[in-house]
């Protein structure tokens, strides 16, 4: 059983990583850190986790813990991913780890030079539902891939969020804008090579609030937008000369009646659906994460955070140029 601590007491830890941990078959929580210890005590106590500890040194120093989760501010990942991996622990960082495609190199070189696990959070690519996607499309069950179609949006305006402060490492990019490209990535089994994009910022926060963009992946094109001050939606489809895949949940999977993959066959008129019920990927993200590090698993790698990263960069360098970007 992998022994897990959590740095810090963050929403997406106790909404989804906390209770997904705990279900997992190879681990435990065996500590919870917090700058508040009230905080951490609190939270230990609701989840049942034996050890609650007031700072997030004392809990790379435990003896009880292998791995360290990290769901800190983005702006602090790659500070405390190097922490933590130098204090010999595996680590499961939330995404983004790094706000520049530069950043990760030094976090690739900690994790090497501890000999330990550093993984980017990536859950969607655990689900099954994206990896029958990816044999669908590899299958030639569309026939030849030529375009993705990618939405994710939602609607917060509390000045207050990370997700609107710009030095927290908020904005539409980081914080959802990594989904749909790393699907797509997922999926395709290819980079792009070029992009074209608008940014638009908020004018108060300065974060980015809707970002849409147009990437050549040389055999095929990706066009996607996405937005923290719109209606809540999110879809994302592969379109090809045969037929078409679609998602009924790609990136908040288990928020509906079941998770759907849906072939449409242009020759035949077939409509065929791949029902994925009761899956909980951040789960199948900590039993895979347990898996690699007794080197039997594999995880999404440092390497293909930094081909992800790339992307988010030259879309951002695309916005403020308003010419296409080589990635």
């Amino acid at each position: 059983m992998l022994r897990w601590g959590i740095l810090s007491t963050a929403r997406i830890g106790i909404e989804h990583m906390i209770p997904a941990l705990l279900q997992a078959e190879n681990g435990v929580i065996s500590a919870i850190a917090s700058r508040d210890i009230d905080r951490a005590q609190a939270v230990a106590t609701r989840f049942n986790i034996p050890n609650a500890l007031g700072s997030y040194e004392a809990l790379l120093e435990s003896d009880l813990v292998d791995a360290v989760y990290i769901p800190l501010l983005t702006s602090q990942h790659v500070e405390w991913s190097i922490k933590a991996a130098d204090a010999g622990k595996h680590v499961l960082c939330e995404k983004p780890i790094a706000l520049h495609s530069d950043e990760i190199a030094v976090v690739i070189e900690a994790r090497d030079r501890n000999k330990v696990q550093v993984a980017e959070a990536y859950m969607v690519t655990y689900h099954p539902q994206w990896h029958k996607a990816r044999e669908l499309v590899s299958q030639g069950a569309i026939g030849t891939l030529q375009h993705v179609q990618a939405a994710f949006t939602y609607h917060n305006t509390d000045k207050d969020n990370m997700r609107n402060i710009l030095a927290h490492g908020g904005g539409a990019l980081p914080d959802i804008g990594v989904y749909p490209t790393v699907a797509t990535r997922f999926v395709a089994g290819s980079e792009p090579q070029s992009v074209s994009a608008r940014v638009v910022r908020d004018k108060v926060t300065g974060t980015d609030i809707y970002a849409s963009w147009r990437a050549d992946f040389g055999t095929f094109e990706m066009t996607a937008y996405v937005a923290t001050q719109m209606a809540l939606r999110q879809e994302i489809s592969f379109h090809g000369d045969k037929g078409w895949v679609e998602l009924s949940a790609p990136f908040n999977a288990g928020l509906y009646d079941a998770d759907t993959v849906t072939l449409h066959n242009q020759d035949h008129g077939e409509k065929q659906e791949f029902r994925f019920a009761g899956v909980n990927q951040y789960q199948l993200q900590a039993e895979e994460f347990a898996r690699a590090t007794k080197g039997t698993g594999e995880v999404f790698s440092l390497e293909d955070s930094v081909k992800n990263q790339k992307l988010i960069d030259a879309i951002y360098r695309a916005g403020k140029s308003g010419q296409w970007e080589n990635i």
